[in-house]
């Protein structure tokens, strides 16, 4: 029998995120190049395995590929402006052929029962038709934009029956318009359209790398602002999709690769995830403890307790101390502590503090957070009069040292903690005045 746990310890820490997303909407926005991809059959195994999880998906797709393969075909001149296709009337046609191809193409590709697959058993339903009414872009700086259209209204009340009652809802990039046209749609405006306009909790954009780059660098995670700034130098359609998203009222974004197996599960049930995300709201925050934060706190501390880093602390004493600790939460879940003691003279006169118990969960090193939280808490101690900070550590003195403490005798701790110092630990003590 195989000892490894691994599976059973990643399903532990996903079951929050599975609850958490149980009967919300998500809307996931897939390209014409991803329908054509190897990984496609697998993408279709993992959206099935979220409905099958209670899952509200609506799954937009895109024809970009398609469209400009058959044009060629015709030899159809193609333009375009910005982001939008040129749509004459010959043009036209070949979308809607094309498009419904593939819309159909999809069903097929979930509802053939998935045989040798996780969800070889599954039954997914998919709903589709026309949900959307458009009307045409017009004019843009000079350029008549012919059938491209852009959203008027969306069926919102059908397409939630619909996911009510446990189908997928897909929509194609073709809108009518009240008049009877049909209309050409960009699919990255009508994704973050219908996640606006349904009350998405996440918006999910596959491309084909894996994470946004900016300034040379992958980036896991932008807050809006940040997201807003690095579109200024970077030319990513996928990226203007999500900003324009977030701006209108959708909490977060995710762009992952339709290239790599299992993306769409390890970004959503995973903390670290695989891909960019996109946030409009306090995705990671600094906030004081509470005592249902004991558990997260104890499973940040006990890995240090037992490498002899930290004091160890029983779950009775932690939770006698809450009110000192401090936490960063990144997506609901801790993933760094620290504790501010306040110290007393003998007349009971706060002189100074101890700053202990800091942990960093370690997918979460590297990025500033301790020092974000060691500010946080310096900021504290300030409003509270405190003059002077001390540190007790045996493996961290050098980082403490680079945020400003100074390395001092034990003798120069204040009596009360003085008093208690384990000689044993042979901690060294650090000091930083206020």
């Amino acid at each position: 029998m195989s000892d490894n746990k691994a599976p059973l310890n990643w399903f532990r820490h996903a079951a929050p995120y599975i609850n958490d997303l149980r009967s919300r909407t998500l809307v996931i926005a897939i390209p014409g190049d991803a329908l054509e991809h190897g990984n496609f059959r697998s993408l279709i195994h993992d959206m099935a395995l979220l409905a099958s999880l209670g899952v509200r998906l609506v799954v937009v797709h895109g024809a970009r590929p398609q469209v400009s393969r058959a044009l060629s075909e015709r030899q159809l001149e193609q333009r375009f402006h910005g982001h939008n296709r040129v749509t004459d009337r010959e043009t036209l046609e070949v979308i809607k052929a094309a498009v419904g191809k593939l819309r159909f193409d999809i069903e097929a590709a979930f509802s053939q029962g998935l045989p040798d697959s996780p969800m070889a058993r599954s039954s997914l339903k998919v709903v589709s038709g026309n949900f959307i009414t458009a009307r045409p872009i017009g004019v843009l700086d000079g350029v008549d934009l012919g059938w491209t259209g852009t959203v008027r209204r969306m069926e919102v009340n059908t397409i939630r029956h619909a996911l009510e009652q446990g189908a997928l809802v897909l929509l194609s990039p073709l809108g009518t318009s009240l008049t009877g046209e049909l209309f050409n749609l960009n699919y990255l405006d009508l994704a973050a359209a219908a996640a606006r306009t349904l009350g998405a909790e996440k918006l999910v954009i596959f491309r084909e790398p894996p994470r946004l780059v900016v300034d040379g660098l992958p980036v896991q995670e932008l807050s809006l602002v940040q997201a807003e700034q690095a579109a200024s130098t970077t030319d990513s359609d996928s990226l203007r999709c999500a900003i324009l998203a977030c701006n209108a009222g959708t909490p977060r974004t995710h762009l992952l690769s339709y290239a790599q197996d299992g993306a769409l599960v390890q970004e959503l049930f995973s903390r670290e995830g695989t891909g960019t995300m996109v946030y409009r709201d306090s995705y990671e925050v600094v906030r004081r403890a509470r005592i249902t934060d004991v558990g997260g706190i104890l499973g940040l501390i006990r890995p240090l307790e037992i490498q002899g880093i930290l004091v160890r602390r029983s779950r009775e004493k932690l939770e006698a101390e809450i009110e000192h600790f401090t936490l960063i939460e990144v997506d609901g879940t801790p993933v760094a502590c620290a504790a501010l003691y306040p110290i007393s003279d003998q007349d009971g006169a706060t002189v100074a503090a101890e700053i202990a118990c800091v942990a960093i969960h370690p997918d979460f090193r590297g990025g500033g957070r301790g020092a974000k939280l060691l500010h946080h808490i310096e900021r504290q101690a300030s409003v509270l009069g405190i003059p002077e900070l001390y540190v007790l550590t045996t493996q961290a003195e050098h980082w403490f040292i680079e945020q400003g403490f100074e390395q001092v005798a034990v003798s120069d701790l204040p009596a009360a903690r003085q008093s208690l110092y384990n000689i044993q630990r042979n901690s060294r003590v650090l000091r930083k005045v206020l």
